[in-house]
């Protein structure tokens, strides 16, 4: 009786969680209806927290492949409860990544929960709990930008369709880091069982520099247009233009004043 109550203490949702749930539909509602007197202020908390709800899933798809997979651990850890604080390094995973989004408007990957991979057997399994994470940013990139490639956006106010574009942009670029082969990413993740020990063992002390190691790629302006192009790209052939994500953006940053053009798009 008591490892069934202990069991299922581990899977319940956690209230900080549903918290912030909370905050993504009050402040969507608001950013919907105009309700804010600040508009700006309404897209940033919407965003924000639909970003850390996106984020949560992610680490929660790596905790749950990871359970089914042998590692059992995870329950004990509060993995499963979809809780922020719980995570190994709740900075790197959630504050970091909100940081970014505030300053360049980009998804950066977070790594935040461990697994025992001793724990589990087979190279499939092991791919497959990597892969997990960077696939919930898939799913939830789908979700936002269902509206625009269903053309069902007739009568969704711009400041919701903006916002919408904008989260839409961060799930498509956290994916696409996320899936790079780079020691310290998921990407890596997802290959690295098939690699021999002495290739394993030469990149190891590497991972922890990986995504210091893209960023800096990122500062250089040749490679962060190739990345940017691609990611318009992909937005594009959504239905979400770059004028949508640009105003996104000015939206999300509220703190800068009002943009004349986005207030006149159609």
């Amino acid at each position: 009786m008591t490892t069934a109550t202990s069991r299922h203490s581990e899977r319940r949702i956690s209230p900080v969680f549903v918290g912030i749930l909370a905050v993504t539909a009050v402040t969507g509602w608001a950013t919907w209806t105009g309700f804010a007197e600040q508009p700006g202020v309404a897209v940033f908390l919407f965003v924000t927290a639909a970003w850390i709800v996106s984020l949560c899933l992610h680490e929660y798809a790596h905790a749950r492949t990871a359970l089914h997979s042998g590692d059992i651990s995870v329950g004990a850890k509060g993995y499963l409860t979809l809780n922020p604080l719980k995570y190994t390094h709740a900075l790197l995973s959630i504050v970091l990544p909100v940081i970014f989004v505030i300053m360049g408007g980009i998804g950066l990957p977070g790594g935040a929960v461990f697994i025992e991979r001793g724990r589990i057997r087979g190279r499939w399994r092991h791919s497959l709990i990597s892969a997990a994470g960077p696939l919930t940013n898939v799913l939830f990139a789908v979700v936002c930008t269902a509206p625009f490639w269903l053309d069902a956006l007739d009568g969704v106010p711009n400041d919701f369709r903006f916002a919408l574009a904008f989260l839409a942009l961060l799930q498509v670029t956290a994916a696409l880091l996320n899936f790079l082969p780079v020691p310290g990413l998921d990407g890596y993740g997802v290959i690295e069982p098939w690699l021999s020990y002495n290739v394993r063992r030469q990149v190891e002390p590497f991972a922890p520099f990986g995504l210091l190691f893209v960023f800096a790629l990122l500062w250089l302006p040749a490679v962060n247009g190739v990345f940017f192009d691609v990611i318009d790209a992909i937005l594009k052939s959504l239905g979400i233009s770059d004028v949508e994500t640009y105003c996104g953006q000015e939206l999300y940053r509220f703190w800068q004043g009002s943009n004349e053009f986005c207030s006149a798009a159609p």
